[in-house]
């Protein structure tokens, strides 16, 4: 790496730049992480026939994210330039959720719902720290020899192509608007430049969301005939105001649907790391340790899930910014963390923000649910996963069925409790299992650095050193 172009102490620059730079962190994050409440927004309402009014918005969603980032600075001993975003990973767990209908979940209110899926984002979270501990008594190599990307690869599959009707669902209301979102991020993905490049998902949302304006003002209405967008909660909205925080409930089936989906949000993890460490030629993983970024990262979660927002997780697009600027100072980090926070208290944007045509979040979703999937593949293939192995292809089968094939989950009852045991949990269960018990794991972490920057659930910058 040229050391000459690169800063480490942006204080040199004077505070006004580094203050853009805080902003173009908070840009590159910012299509990603609130494209989560809204989807999951979407997800109850279809289900429950009713919106959500608090946890789970864009406002809590954006306080989460910056007092996340934060708090992951604080455990890492302010050393590692990272933001925490949203997940993808469990948008999964939360459209199931908003789906079930037996048990205490039956006519449950739509904010109760969500408050109990935010239970189990809570515990997810907790995993983190557990795992955190497990790898600094017994090191981070034998840990990663349960989680191999055998196991991780197809279950991060397994959780796109189950959401693919949703984004069929959301694009059938308008598929013109659904096609400008999907042709945008296209466009920016393969031939931006620069900044372009490593935001697509904001400028898919952002254009398309102009041609929706533009349509709605001329008069145009969905093919169904009803208004492309309704301001009216724009106009109802305070400037300024505390976001609708919800406090988490706790229910073993919510759990049993959250936390097994943390085995893909860590492995998401170790890539972010991995990548942020070869980005700024420094080892993370070493100093301050993958058990430090990994608890921070999981108190990000936990915290998140306990006021009633979205996972967390090391945000890929905010390396892509970092290769671009070579400003590799956390303060830059923290700076735009403080305005995510800051964002959050204004409930004019929240609601601007809210009236996002349906039709948008298909076309966004129809390239994110696949890329997803398409994700969990690049694991496979660049992990060099070896599938004329039996143990590998058996491995990788029964996770495909289990996680696609049980689209009801498996309910049983313990006492007079009802559990329900959902497809993804089971897949990640029987991948564990298989992995540990069949002969031939011959996976060890760290012998393939390209490889395992590869296993996060992101869209991967492209963007290259000049």
């Amino acid at each position: 790496m040229n050391e000459e172009n690169v800063i480490r102490d942006a204080r040199q620059l004077g505070k006004g730049k580094m203050l853009i730079l805080g902003i173009q962190h908070l840009f590159a994050m910012f299509g990603a992480t609130i494209l989560v409440p809204i989807l999951v927004s979407g997800y109850f309402q279809q289900a429950c026939g009713q919106p959500l009014t608090r946890g789970l918005t864009v406002a809590v969603t954006l306080f989460a994210a910056g007092m996340g980032t934060l708090l992951f600075h604080v455990c890492t001993k302010m050393k590692v330039p990272a933001f925490l975003g949203s997940s993808f990973a469990f948008l999964g767990g939360f459209n199931t959720i908003a789906n079930l209908q037996s048990g205490i979940y039956a006519n449950m209110p739509v904010d109760e719902k969500a408050a109990y899926a935010c239970g189990g984002i809570v515990v997810a979270g907790l995993m983190y720290l557990v795992v955190a501990f497990i790898i600094k008594i017994v090191g981070v190599k034998r840990v990663m020899k349960f989680l191999p990307p055998v196991v991780t690869g197809p279950i991060i599959i397994c959780i796109g192509l189950s959401l693919a009707p949703s984004a069929i669902s959301n694009a059938s209301t308008n598929w013109f608007l659904a096609l400008v979102a999907l042709g945008v991020i296209i466009v920016f993905n393969i031939w931006g430049k620069g900044m372009t490049k490593i935001i697509p998902i904001l400028l898919g949302v952002v254009i398309s969301y102009g041609v929706a304006v533009f349509m709605n003002s001329i008069g145009m209405t969905n093919p169904d005939g009803s208004a492309i967008i309704d301001f009216a909660t724009v106009a109802q909205a305070n400037w300024v105001g505390i976001p609708p925080f919800q406090l988490c409930k706790f229910d073993i089936t919510s759990i049993l649907v959250m936390a097994p989906i943390a085995i893909a949000s860590m492995m998401e993890h170790v890539g972010d790391m991995s990548a942020i460490s070869a980005t700024v030629g420094e080892n993370f993983i070493d100093d301050p340790g993958l058990h430090r970024t990994l608890m921070g990262d999981g108190l990000a979660t936990a915290f998140a899930g306990a006021i009633g927002g979205p996972a967390n997780t090391t945000y890929g697009e905010n390396t892509g910014v970092l290769e671009l600027s070579k400003v590799y100072d956390p303060r830059v980090i923290r700076i735009a963390a403080i305005l995510a926070v800051g964002l959050s208290f204004v409930p004019k944007f929240s609601a601007i923000i809210s009236t996002m045509p349906p039709a948008i979040i298909g076309g966004v979703s129809f390239m994110l649910y696949g890329m997803i999937s398409a994700i969990g593949v690049r694991n496979v293939v660049e992990n060099k996963v070896d599938l004329t192995k039996s143990r590998n292809l058996i491995i990788c089968g029964v996770i495909f069925v289990c996680g696609l094939g049980f689209s009801s989950g498996l309910t049983f009852t313990i006492g007079q409790t009802s559990i329900t045991l959902t497809s993804l949990a089971i897949a990640a269960i029987a991948g564990i299992v298989l992995n540990a018990i069949l002969p031939g794991n011959d996976y060890e972490f760290g012998t393939n650095p390209e490889g395992d920057q590869s296993r996060g659930v992101y869209i991967k910058s492209e963007q290259k050193e000049g």
